[in-house]
């Protein structure tokens, strides 16, 4: 693996928790709590080897139609790692900070964001990104709608909107797109995720399930990423 040739921003899809949970005999909240640990490892070994940015899909606004019972399990997981890991990383200066749409989670759950995003908010270390409550879809729309606003109110020309215009209003403003997109358990699909930002990004479908993702599957992640020529839609 080359250092001086690292991706920026990586973005993961975790997934493969039920697969896994269902292959050893446990319930899926099992194999979520296994999960959360494994993302916890590798954001840390990311930050120790130069990541700027990581982003991790833990939970789509599509994923609400699971069964209420897996929901309210992997809800209550989530909250208790952000409550958990905030102070962890804090300490290990990881900035974290929650994209999607805050609006349908609990109340509890909203008081665990803003308090871990509060308290990570100066570190300066790998930006770890949590998509929960996410799709890329209605990040898109809500963009839109904010724009759209903004011309309403007279405050912006429509002839004047350009893509920075919508990058500026979405949750990953200020940020670099991401450079390797990362799936694992096999699954060769978006499903939703940063749709407008990984519009050239180099994508890596790995077959293990996400619990079983380690930092030497990382490390050849970003190797592969290192042997690819990134054209940008050039010759």
């Amino acid at each position: 693996m080359e250092n001086d040739n690292l991706p920026k921003h990586i973005a993961i899809i975790l997934d493969g928790n039920r697969r896994w949970a269902k292959s050893k005999g446990k319930p899926a909240s099992f194999g979520h709590k296994t999960g959360a640990d494994t993302l916890e490892k590798i954001v840390r070994y990311a930050n120790k080897i130069g990541i700027k940015y990581l982003t991790a899909y833990v939970f789509s606004t599509e994923n609400w139609k699971r069964s209420q019972e897996e929901v309210s399990a992997l809800m209550m997981i989530l909250q208790n790692y952000l409550d958990d890991f905030g102070k962890r990383a804090d300490l290990e200066n990881i900035k974290i900070n929650i994209i999607g749409n805050p609006n349908r989670l609990s109340e509890k759950m909203q008081k665990s964001i803003n308090n871990c995003m509060e308290r990570t908010k100066n570190n300066t270390g790998i930006v770890f990104n949590i998509a929960l409550n996410y799709g890329g879809r209605d990040e898109i729309l809500r963009a839109v709608r904010k724009i759209a606003n903004e011309v309403k109110e007279n405050n912006l020309n429509p002839d004047e909107i350009t893509e920075n215009t919508i990058q500026e209003n979405l949750y990953t403003k200020n940020q670099p797109d991401p450079d390797l997109v990362i799936r694992t358990s096999g699954e060769m699909r978006l499903s939703n995720f940063l749709l407008w930002q990984i519009a050239y990004s180099e994508f890596l479908f790995v077959q293990k399930n996400w619990p079983d993702f380690n930092e030497q599957d990382l490390d050849k992640a970003i190797e592969e990423y290192q042997k690819r020529t990134r054209k940008f839609g050039a010759n």
